[in-house]
């Protein structure tokens, strides 16, 4: 049975009730030099949120895992000097017990700690009684049933102040980005929950400073609540994540120039392309139904001739075929073999059924 969540507006003070929300700062806390200049550009900038990372789980050890509990008084001189809100990454609940000490505003869960549900448990019972907004970055493998179950643990524990970071997921095929999006996965979250906030993380999901612009407005374009974006004053000399870090001025120049577009509003016009849309669906659920009609009289006949379900050569010809006349269409040839892979798959479900009655 799916549950639902228990959602407020994340209510922040002095942040405007608008798309984008931006929360920006460096990958690491690494000095208070560091911190503090770039919260300084970033507050000239407009930014509101100052996001940096205290303590960073590192997949590999002997690398840099962050300042620790010190750099927590670097980000109370931020909130004192500029007025920003301070937001950083907890992964226990003496990380919890040292940011709401600190007076940490926003805290947020990453994509690590949320792929365990042990680790949100224990998150989830030190935030008992707690009213802090807490973000919760997908997992790092493509689960959207983990990233659910964590923000699940966090709702029964009291916290209603919530929402996701879609920071791309885990991919052994690396050709472009660093984490690909498979956006339809947080739009399948945004489905089953229509008032969680979504916030996209551009930095981590292209590990390039020019994927940075073209994924946020990617994002706003599929209508998602904000940005977090790393940003540094020196990117360069990073101790972490050096190359998905941008100037502060940079920052400014790829958020000048976001389209955010207008939330959809139904005309009669659009009413009726989808009317069209639902007849030709209706068409599709017809052909889909006759196909596997057919498939289910092949398993018949390869019953009776003690044949394999999977005959791979004819799977390969269709595959091959389908994909070119996909592409001719003005598809692309992987929309078409993920289409025909899933017709597939069920058609073998299908046969072996009926081979093995």
């Amino acid at each position: 049975m799916e549950m639902d969540l228990e959602i407020k507006e994340l209510q922040l003070p002095g942040i405007e009730q608008r798309r984008p929300l931006v929360i920006a700062g460096p990958c690491s806390a690494e000095t208070e030099e560091q911190v503090l200049t770039t919260a300084h550009q970033l507050a000239n900038g407009g930014i509101k949120i100052f996001r940096a990372g205290i303590w960073k789980p590192r997949t590999k050890p002997g690398g840099f895992e962050g300042i620790g509990k010190p750099a927590l008084e670097w980000m109370k001189q931020v909130k004192a000097e500029t007025g920003m809100l301070t937001s950083t990454e907890v992964a226990t609940p003496e990380h919890v017990e040292a940011a709401l000490e600190a007076g940490i505003d926003i805290l947020w869960i990453g994509a690590r700690t949320s792929a365990n549900p042990f680790s949100v448990q224990a998150i989830a019972d030190a935030l008992q009684g707690v009213d802090v907004p807490v973000l919760v970055k997908n997992p790092v493998n493509p689960d959207i049933e983990l990233w659910t179950g964590a923000l699940l643990r966090l709702n029964n524990a009291g916290v209603k102040r919530i929402g996701a970071i879609h920071r791309g997921f885990s991919s052994v095929d690396q050709k472009l980005y660093r984490n690909p999006p498979m956006w339809h996965l947080p739009i399948e979250l945004k489905r089953r929950f229509p008032t969680l906030p979504i916030i996209t993380d551009p930095s981590h999901m292209g590990g390039r400073r020019d994927l940075i612009a073209p994924i946020a407005q990617q994002a706003m374009d599929l209508g998602f609540d904000g940005l977090m974006i790393e940003s540094h004053c020196n990117p360069d000399c990073a101790w972490s994540d050096a190359k998905q870090q941008v100037l502060p001025e940079v920052l400014d120049f790829i958020l000048d120039r976001l389209v955010v577009r207008d939330a959809l509003e139904v005309t009669e016009s659009l009413n009726q392309l989808r009317k069209q849309i639902d007849e030709l669906d209706n068409h599709l659920m017809d052909v889909l139904t006759k196909r596997m009609r057919i498939s289910r009289e092949i398993a018949e006949y390869k019953k009776l001739h003690n044949m394999t379900v999977v005959q791979t050569t004819r799977y390969s010809e269709i595959l091959d075929k389908r994909g070119a006349q996909g592409a001719l269409c003005g598809m692309n040839p992987e929309f078409v073999k993920t289409v025909y892979e899933a017709i597939h798959s069920e058609s073998v479900r299908q046969q072996v059924e009926i081979i093995n009655k």
